[in-house]
């Protein structure tokens, strides 16, 4: 019963929290001093609200998962977990969320971050009401659906900067927004692919029979070419940032050399995706060795742009 509750909370989507750190990071290497504390509680408190959520999403769609060659392996859809007592877990989860950021309230009261935490819980706050509705309303609508779901990691990124203390980049935002979408479109196309056809997908997904192979295809580029340029202002814009903080600011160059694993990484997850090797483009992290080295790659070329003021 513990692994299915565990199961249940889907420890392995908490990996998405780290877009909590991503503002904070980049302010690091910037030269900014964060609040790794405020950061550290919020990444934890939305990892717990989001499990929370994919209860939620659970409970409501355990019939649709029965259809779902791998959803129906689920703890509710299965029936090894009753839909009450997952009600009651996901309640917990979000007490244990609530209990941690007043922790961090209480802890940081009359200091120099006293009231920080105001702004994070406000984001948790948003975060779980654009999941609520997501679940009831939201995901049985074409596009509507796309952007609840990428409004939740944007949500994620300006709590961290606000964890932190510091100014989020609308860059940085925008590129979230938009690798978001074009993930949740990948997504939604790989189905399609995995089960065979549209009306197979629509069993397990109703808005898939709102959309159609030529529109997805044509959303999937879109937000990969957005999504790249985003990226390439943010880069430019981080290196205007640290020259004007530091005459050593982060080369260029080498911060620019972080676009081409990232196309690269884009660009293969459209192929595997179309091909119908993968029907959620985040199991190419841990399961496609090509863009796991290109993940690295982009890894390496950010930690040498960011360590090259510091050794020089």
């Amino acid at each position: 019963m513990i692994v299915d509750f565990l199961k249940l909370a889907r420890p392995a989507q908490w990996s998405k929290s780290a877009f909590v750190l991503v503002g904070p990071l980049y302010a690091l290497a910037g030269g900014t001093e964060v609040d790794w504390v405020g950061v550290t509680v919020v990444t934890i408190a939305f990892s717990l609200v989001a499990s929370a959520g994919y209860v939620l999403n659970d409970i409501r769609d355990r019939e649709l998962d029965l259809a779902h060659p791998r959803k129906r392996h689920r703890p509710i859809a299965s029936g090894r977990i009753p839909p009450r007592s997952a009600a009651v877990f996901a309640v917990a989860l979000m007490a244990a969320a609530g209990g941690l950021i007043l922790g961090w309230a209480w802890q940081t009261h009359g200091t120099a971050n006293d009231g920080r935490w105001i702004w994070p819980a406000a984001m948790v706050g948003l975060y779980w009401a654009n999941v609520t509705a997501y679940s009831h309303w939201l995901k049985h609508r074409v596009v509507a659906d796309v952007i609840s779901l990428a409004l939740g990691f944007v949500v994620r990124v300006l709590a961290g900067c606000a964890a932190g203390g510091i100014e989020p980049s609308p860059w940085l935002v925008n590129s979230t927004f938009f690798i978001s979408m074009f993930l949740a479109f990948s997504k939604r196309l790989g189905e399609r692919r995995t089960m065979g056809s549209a009306d197979a997908a629509g069993t397990a997904r109703t808005v898939q029979f709102k959309y159609t192979d030529d529109i997805l295809r044509m959303l999937v580029v879109v937000t990969a070419v957005a999504t790249l340029l985003t990226y390439a202002g943010y880069v430019q814009s981080f290196e205007l940032r640290a020259d004007r903080a530091s005459p050593t600011g982060p080369s260029f160059g080498v911060l620019w050399m972080t676009m081409l694993p990232a196309t690269y990484g884009l660009l293969r997850c459209i192929v595997l995706v179309e091909r119908g090797d993968y029907d959620d483009p985040t199991e190419l992290a841990s399961r496609d060795i090509p863009f796991q080295v290109a993940a690295v790659v982009f890894a390496l070329f950010t930690i040498a742009a960011w360590s090259a003021p510091r050794l020089a």
